[in-house]
């Protein structure tokens, strides 16, 4: 797919991966229209990107919104969801408020709202990128409820791929990234992202730009649909 010309929604566009993402879109010449629940990080974004996106206000768990959107700025070419739908439990499972772990799946289900009401409003040679998040494939202690939220985005990505063709659906599956998400101190942050990532091949935590590349080559790629794109450090090797 050439970008020039293209239209692309990007969800969670404001911070972090997603806003890279808009970045790099921009860059290559799309139309893109940047969403998200918070209007602290749309501003700022606004400020850092200029007038050349159009900002909005979107949660996507609210559908009817959604749909309201799709349908105002259809028809699109590209579709990013790297929102979060909301906070992400974590700590031993044993110990684990179920509401908390349940809550996760906010994440699932706003990939699942965007896909379902975004796709008909979307040329056939259009292309979903989803973002899910290496401890799908490789857990750790404390994090099961998001690692079982990953594996719910890749298998739903492979599971609608063959249903939503000829348009694609892929994945791209991050490592720790040093994005706004890790709001601590900047002394305690930068701890903690290098005691989580010494021990990788790649031993750092990555930028949202390495991340927003692999969004653009699933984008851009037109042979893959329900496929999982790792940048990840290395992080799920032994």
């Amino acid at each position: 797919m050439e970008l020039e010309g293209r239209r692309a929604v990007v969800l969670g566009g404001t911070s972090g991966i997603g806003l890279a993402a808009v970045r790099q879109l921009q860059a290559a010449g799309a139309e893109v229209v940047a969403g998200s629940r918070s209007e602290t990080t749309r501003q700022a974004a606004r400020a850092a990107l200029g007038t050349g996106v159009s900002w909005r206000r979107i949660d996507v768990l609210d559908r009817d919104a959604l749909a309201a959107l799709f349908a105002e700025v259809a028809p699109f070419d590209v579709l990013v969801n790297a929102a979060t739908g909301g906070e992400r439990a974590v700590g031993p499972f044993l110990e684990m408020d179920l509401d908390g772990f349940q809550g996760s799946f906010c994440k699932l289900w706003g990939y699942v709202n965007s896909v379902r009401l975004g796709a008909a409003h979307m040329s056939d040679d259009g292309a979903i990128v989803l973002v899910s998040g290496y401890p799908a494939r490789k857990c750790s202690p404390g994090a099961s409820a998001i690692s079982t939220v990953g594996n719910a985005v890749e298998g739903f990505a492979r599971a609608v791929a063959p249903e939503i063709a000829p348009r694609r659906i892929n994945v791209v599956s991050p490592g720790v990234i040093d994005t706004p998400m890790f709001s601590m101190p900047p002394e305690a942050r930068d701890a903690f992202l290098a005691n989580a990532t010494d021990r990788q091949p790649i031993p750092r935590p990555g930028r949202p730009e390495e991340v927003a590349e692999a969004i653009l080559l699933a984008v851009r790629n037109d042979f893959m649909t329900g496929s999982t794109i790792d940048v990840d450090g290395g992080a799920l090797l032994p």
